[in-house]
């Protein structure tokens, strides 16, 4: 599984400063920590996830290894094919093996110090009628390209980056500590394996430069909120030709108007008159797919719910259609005239004496009511 990106983990934007990396690592530090979350994994995992991105960022050097090869630069057992590869017990201890079977020497030579760029994530907000019927849109994200006047070598045109001194161009160099031999990156190539004398003006040495480009993305019918649309080969480029990461397009639903939706249904409210709610009549309301009709009949209740079968959305994942639910809402009248007034005063004359009759719900309720106060 591939890591996120440590800016996106902050929550800061990549030329953020060092105090603004510090207190979003403060803020998320506390939010997650696993001393005010004991009953929640989730949260210790999120902890680690902000501290090591912390940990990364808050260093000069790591930080500018990380902003030039992504999570490789910062990793080095993420390397590809050559020799060295594997990492954990093997790299940790290397060198006590080496020195007692007579396998490699010095500077652990051999790594190609190849790697594949990072994943990328992009959100993109849609309406809900285009998450209904599927739409194809276009997206502009920053890139990290191939300097063209150096060719990606970081160094000046005319110039070659030379490899370098302090791990002879393996990227990793070997520390003795007592019986121990330890393999750790490079501290000054950051386990590229190179050293650039007269780097390139266009990138600083870095190989690469930041751009935009314009992508076209298909968004099939039915996504919903959290979905994620996979573009192969669209993340960061990789390292030293190394094949390039994926972009995930991030689905978020902006909010309706009208409707709301849980899963394949949709939900509305739809307001009727006082009079049609007691003697019933028709009323339209609205779908994705235009106008429907819907009987309702006399003495209806508010919060009544009317379902319409098949006028919900169909999943990307899903054989049928969801449905629509259509919650009434008896509305009061308002700014009535004298005359109103006092019809609505007969009604309620003529109703006085038959109240349980024409009100049941007011009745049980008041029947509770007085059981309760005389228990």
């Amino acid at each position: 599984m591939s890591k996120r990106d440590f800016y996106e983990i902050l929550g800061v934007n990549r030329d953020a400063s060092e105090d603004e990396i510090k207190k979003a690592y403060r803020k998320l530090a506390m939010k997650h920590h696993p001393d005010r979350n004991p009953d929640n994994p989730a949260a210790e995992e999120k902890f680690k996830e902000a501290k090591e991105a912390y940990e990364i960022l808050s260093d000069g050097q790591k930080r500018a290894a990380y902003d030039q090869y992504g999570h490789a630069g910062v990793d080095p057992q993420s390397g590809m094919g050559g020799g060295g590869g594997g990492g954990g017990f093997a790299d940790a201890f290397g060198g006590i093996f080496d020195e007692i079977f007579g396998g490699r020497g010095g500077g652990g030579g051999g790594r190609s110090n190849i790697y594949r760029g990072a994943d990328l994530r992009y959100n993109l907000e849609i309406t809900l009628e285009q998450a209904a019927h599927g739409t194809e849109t276009k997206i502009r994200i920053p890139t990290m390209e191939v300097c063209e006047p150096c060719h990606g070598t970081g160094a000046k045109a005319g110039t070659q980056p030379k490899t370098c001194p302090t791990c002879n161009g393996s990227g990793q160099v070997r520390l003795q500590q007592g019986f121990f031999s330890i393999q750790q990156t490079c501290p000054k190539c950051h386990g590229t394996g190179r050293f650039i004398a007269d780097p390139c003006k266009s990138c600083s040495g870095a190989g690469r430069i930041k751009q935009h480009k314009t992508l076209a993305v298909k968004i099939p019918a039915g996504v919903d909120e959290g979905d994620r649309i996979r573009l192969a080969g669209e993340g960061e480029h990789g390292v030293n030709g190394g094949p390039p990461g994926d972009l995930y397009v991030q689905i978020h639903l902006k909010a309706h108007t009208v409707f709301t939706r849980d899963h394949n249904d949709l939900h509305c409210e739809m307001p009727i008159s006082f009079t049609t709610a007691a003697l019933g009549g028709e009323i339209e309301i609205p779908t994705l797919d235009g106008a429907a009709a819907i009987k309702i009949p006399s003495e209806t209740q508010s919060g009544r719910v009317f379902r319409l079968r098949g006028k919900g959305i169909k999943g990307v994942r899903s054989h049928t259609h969801g449905d629509l639910m259509c919650h009434v809402v008896v509305e009061t009248p308002i700014n009535l005239t004298d005359r109103q007034k006092e019809l609505l005063k007969e009604l309620e004359e003529s109703s006085r004496d038959t109240g349980s009759k024409h009100n049941p719900r007011a009745k049980s309720w008041m029947d509770k009511v007085k059981e309760f106060f005389e228990d």
